[in-house]
């Protein structure tokens, strides 16, 4: 008798365990075909990308790098009003691309793009969008509306879409294959900072040129709402003394760059692997523009 209850709770555990391996097999099937379904479309959005990128005609720059005229240097870049125009900036060896980009196509593929973020020689070539009432939309959603990875480079409604505001910022994730803002963790190197030194901005209006001149660990504080959008000069005064302070202690600074309250400020962000309450920020000064621009008083 005891032999046959022992055989039963042995054939009742075999039964248990043969649909405990078989609800844990179905299980991993169903998550390999999800991920490989998230994979999929991710690569899906990247092709996007890389298809648009390719219709900005970004093949080559019509100067070189660290050509500088005698008359003509980074110091003459005083006062808003008297930002260089572009023959000036050409003059000093700044490298304009040639790239045309095309605002009305890039509307059919998604109406909130309103700009374009362009750095040399890097992955980052990508359409800037602002969803008018979600600010974490683009954090979760692709270019044609799907859920996940990539995502997109995008701006909060904190900020105009002119560019005008003391300071710009653009999120973006940090991809493990390299792509969106991955790249800027290279920044954190000085020669690489020196070889990649300006980012390009197309809007619909004019081509904004920012000099790269400092690139750091932060803490994950919204710069925007925590500065108050820096309607007072004296908090904006006091943040550019904690950028120049902060990237000279824990980044890379070119303290040859001049950057002051009057200077318009673009702040790129992306997450730090294994840090979740970190960011990386690469900051730029603009060169030149004059059109919209506004300042604390």
């Amino acid at each position: 008798m005891k032999r046959v209850e022992k055989n039963e709770a042995e054939a009742r555990q075999n039964y248990i365990l043969k649909n405990a391996a078989i609800v844990f097999l179905a299980e991993v099937i169903a998550f390999g075909v999800v991920a490989c379904a998230v994979k999929e479309n991710q690569l899906a959005v990247e092709d996007v990308y890389s298809k648009l990128a390719k219709q900005t005609n970004s093949t080559e720059v019509v100067s070189e790098y660290g050509k500088v005229s005698e008359e003509a240097t980074l110091e003459e870049t005083k006062k808003p009003e008297e930002r260089l125009p572009m023959t000036i900036l050409e003059e000093m060896g700044v490298p304009i691309p040639a790239k045309s980009v095309d605002f009305d196509k890039l509307r059919t593929t998604n109406g909130d793009i309103y700009a374009w973020i362009f750095i040399p020689d890097t992955e980052i070539d990508y359409p800037v969008l602002q969803h008018p009432e979600d600010n974490s939309y683009y954090l979760n959603y692709n270019l044609d509306g799907s859920k996940g990875y990539p995502g997109c480079i995008y701006t909060e409604n904190y900020n105009n879409k002119n560019f005008s505001d003391p300071d710009t910022v653009l999120y973006g994730h940090n991809m493990k294959d390299g792509t969106m803002f991955a790249g800027l963790h290279n920044y954190g190197n000085s020669e690489y900072m020196e070889a990649h030194p300006y980012v390009y901005i197309y809007t619909e209006e004019e081509l904004l040129i920012y000099e790269i001149f400092a690139a750091y660990q932060f803490s994950d504080e919204h710069i925007l709402y925590a500065h108050d959008g820096f309607e007072d000069m004296k908090v904006l005064e006091e943040y550019i003394e904690e950028i120049l302070s902060t990237a000279s202690r824990n980044g890379i600074l070119k303290e040859e760059t001049e950057v002051t309250a009057n200077s318009c400020i673009l702040t790129l962000s992306t997450c730090i692997a294994g840090k979740p309450d970190n960011r990386f920020l690469v900051q730029g000064v603009l060169l030149n523009g004059t059109q919209g621009r506004r300042y604390p008083q």
